[in-house]
Parts: structure tokens; C-alpha cells; sequence
């Protein structure tokens, strides 16, 4: 039964992998869409997006026969639960993938694009963080998990920044206002992908560590 258990983990480990590959590619290729204007990648995006639903309720289902039939001991448990988790985590993430494609529909529509240095920063700094995580979840590091949960506040404080930013383009041409508000909402995305990235990598050290920080995570303490 062990060797089975093994073996049956190390699947799912496999389909979180695919799954985690797909999601990077829609969180790209959406950004890619509302930075150059393209609605070919936009609509390749929201097309794409049931491939990650029907993977993620497969996962969901291997987990849990795994967990009703195989009796995995504690460490396995562990694992298990935080690839449910993860699993959840990276379904969302699509989801915020779909949600900046039909923002890059809607700028293509009005014919504006809001394509400012800070939403570029903040979308390379939050790709950073989601490949951190999966690369952490991929090689059990600890370590990159940690990086992930540091690099969070500066994505928080982005966030910020382009909300002031918004509000000064509209003051300067209230004709741009949908624009400006659909640039607010990629920020808004992004900082959720960001969050999500946070709450893989928390996951991560779960597992590595058995030790649960969210909510009062100590990233010196948890290293």
C-alpha cells in the first residue's frame, strides 16, 4: 500500500506541475495581451481557461480518492493537503489570467492602451513571485518559498502606487477614464496572483516544515 500511496503522489505532484505551467503561460500571455494590445492572446486566454478548470477538479478528485483509499501516513497527509490547496490556488490564478485578457478586450475596444512602466514593473514582480513558488513546490525549497513571502510587500505597495496613478490620469483627460478603471483592475489582478503566489509558497513550508504561518508567518523564524 505504501509503494501505492508513492506512486499515486507523485501524479498529482506531476499534474500540480502541468497545471502550475499552464497558469504561468495564461498570466504571460494576458499581460502580454493588455500591454500590446493584442486580442488573439486575450481570447487564446479565456479559450484556455477551461483546460485549467478540468484539470484542477481532476486533481481534486485524485487527491481525494488518494485520501479516502490509500491511508497515507502523516508526512503524506501533509503533502496531500497542501497539493489540495495549491491545486485551488493555481485554479484562481487562472481565473485573475482571464480576468486581465478581458481588460486587454476592453482597452482593444476603446482603443487605449495603458501600457505605464509601473503596471510592467509590477507584472514582472508578480511573474517573479509565481514562478518562485512553483519552482519552491517543484524543488521543496524552503528557501525560494521564503523569497516568494518577502517580495510580497512590494507588490502590495505597487499596487498602491497605481491606484494613485490611476487617479491622476483621469484628472489629466477624463476621456481615458474606462481605460484608467481597466488599468485598476489588471493592479487589483496582479496583487491577487501575487497573494496567491504568497499562499503557495506558505504551503510549501508547510509541508517541508510542518510549521502553518499564515496570518503570523516570521519569515527569520520560519528560514
Amino acid at each position: 500500500m505504501e509503494l501505492q500511496v508513492v506512486k499515486e503522489i507523485e501524479h498529482i505532484r506531476e499534474m500540480i506541475i502541468s497545471m502550475a505551467t499552464m497558469a504561468e503561460e495564461a498570466v504571460r500571455d494576458s499581460m502580454h495581451a493588455f500591454l500590446k494590445l493584442e486580442p488573439e492572446k486575450a481570447q487564446s486566454v479565456i479559450g484556455r481557461d477551461s483546460e485549467i478548470n478540468s484539470l484542477e477538479m481532476e486533481i481534486d478528485k485524485e487527491i481525494f480518492e488518494c485520501l479516502a483509499l490509500k491511508a497515507p501516513v502523516a508526512s503524506d497527509l501533509r503533502f496531500l493537503f497542501s497539493m489540495q490547496k495549491i491545486n485551488k490556488d493555481l485554479e484562481r490564478i487562472g481565473d485573475h489570467a482571464v480576468n486581465i485578457a478581458q481588460s486587454a478586450l476592453n482597452c482593444i475596444g476603446l482603443g487605449q492602451s495603458m501600457a505605464i512602466s509601473e503596471i510592467e514593473l509590477m507584472a514582472g514582480m508578480t511573474l517573479g513571485m509565481f514562478g518562485g513558488s512553483v519552482n519552491s513546490f517543484i524543488k521543496s525549497d524552503t528557501r525560494l518559498a521564503l523569497k516568494v513571502l518577502k517580495d510580497d510587500d512590494q507588490v502590495d505597495d505597487l499596487n498602491r502606487i497605481m491606484s494613485r496613478q490611476v487617479i491622476e490620469i483621469i484628472r489629466k483627460d477624463i476621456n481615458v477614464i474606462e481605460g484608467a478603471l481597466e488599468l485598476l483592475r489588471v493592479s487589483k489582478n496582479l496583487e491577487r496572483i501575487a497573494d496567491l503566489s504568497t499562499n503557495i509558497s506558505e504551503d510549501v513550508i508547510f509541508h517541508a516544515n510542518a510549521k502553518d504561518i499564515k496570518h503570523h508567518r516570521s519569515v527569520e523564524e520560519s528560514a
